[in-house]
């Protein structure tokens, strides 16, 4: 059963969007020193590494991995074999106000795929909720001024953003489901690295395919190298570590607001990277955002 939102677990899941808002800045710093799917094969290849020595037992043949295999290769493909793949495929070709707004949808999916696909009830206080998180994304996104969104037009690139967006609601909705072998679970470095050993399956193959079908390149150099260390070690170990313990805690769906937090700290990163100090809307989008997440938390 799900428990009440806690300020440790309000922390726990505020933590992901900071770090994911800091992968969508390097992403498009580095999206032209290496291509979409091998960046991605790379960051999970490197978070690979540095889980090795705290869950390698998780690889050996008699593991509590096996028996659930089927579980665990569905959890790759969802959040390490697509969810960062397409927001990096999206970034070669969509414009970050545009990628930030198709995102912004999280918690409507996540609400519409439990009540269709998991038996949840939707609230009226987790409706309300989404409506003043979305409210919240649109200050940001139009910077107090309503006319700019009317300038938004979406192109072929944001709809890899909108099929990350379902994949990753299915991906956070199958981590709610009741665990097999709870000792597994426990052990979160073993519970990532299970869904990682899976995923870098996926992400290779895509990797594979991306070399096999075009005529990519990849620029070696120091910046690459930093930012690869910072969404292996960020936005992947991390993240994926706070994002799971903060779902088995409250359920995806009060979850799912949090990460509407994404765009705020992804305009406020931007703004400190230009020195620019941040402006009135952006508290009138931390209250929308916060107030939805205590809506939906409600009882």
């Amino acid at each position: 059963m799900n428990q009440r939102l806690t300020p440790a677990t309000a922390l726990l899941l505020t933590l992901p969007p900071l770090l994911w808002a800091g992968n969508a800045v390097v992403g498009r710093l580095v999206h032209e020193l290496a291509p979409p799917m091998t960046l991605n094969f790379l960051r999970w290849a490197l978070a690979f590494l540095i889980l090795l020595p705290l869950a390698h037992r998780v690889l050996r043949p008699g593991s509590a991995l096996w028996p659930q295999w089927r579980y665990f290769a569905v959890l790759g493909l969802l959040g390490v074999g697509c969810y960062n793949a397409l927001q990096y495929l999206a970034l070669q070709t969509s414009t970050p106000l545009n990628v930030t707004l198709v995102a912004a949808s999280v918690p409507v999916w996540m609400l519409a795929i439990g009540a269709v696909c998991f038996g949840q009830r939707v609230s009226r206080q987790q409706i309300l909720g989404a409506l003043l998180s979305v409210a919240g994304v649109l200050v940001v996104l139009s910077r107090g001024q309503w006319a700019l969104l009317a300038q938004v037009r979406l192109v072929p690139g944001d709809m890899y953003v909108l099929l990350a967006t379902v994949c990753w609601a299915f991906y956070s909705w199958l981590l709610a489901k009741p665990a097999k072998n709870p000792a597994l679970r426990q052990d979160w470095a073993a519970f990532l690295m299970a869904q990682i050993v899976f995923g870098l399956g996926w992400s290779g193959l895509s990797a594979a395919g991306e070399w096999t079908l075009g005529d990519p390149s990849i620029a070696w150099s120091w910046p690459l190298a930093l930012a690869l260390a910072y969404i292996a070690v960020g936005p992947a170990v991390l993240a994926y570590r706070c994002w799971g313990l903060g779902v088995q805690r409250v359920g995806p769906a009060v979850a799912g607001f949090f990460s509407n937090l994404t765009p705020l700290f992804a305009a406020l990163l931007s703004a400190a990277f230009l020195g620019e100090l941040p402006h009135p809307y952006h508290a009138l989008a931390f209250a929308l955002i916060v107030g939805g997440i205590v809506v939906s938390a409600q009882r």
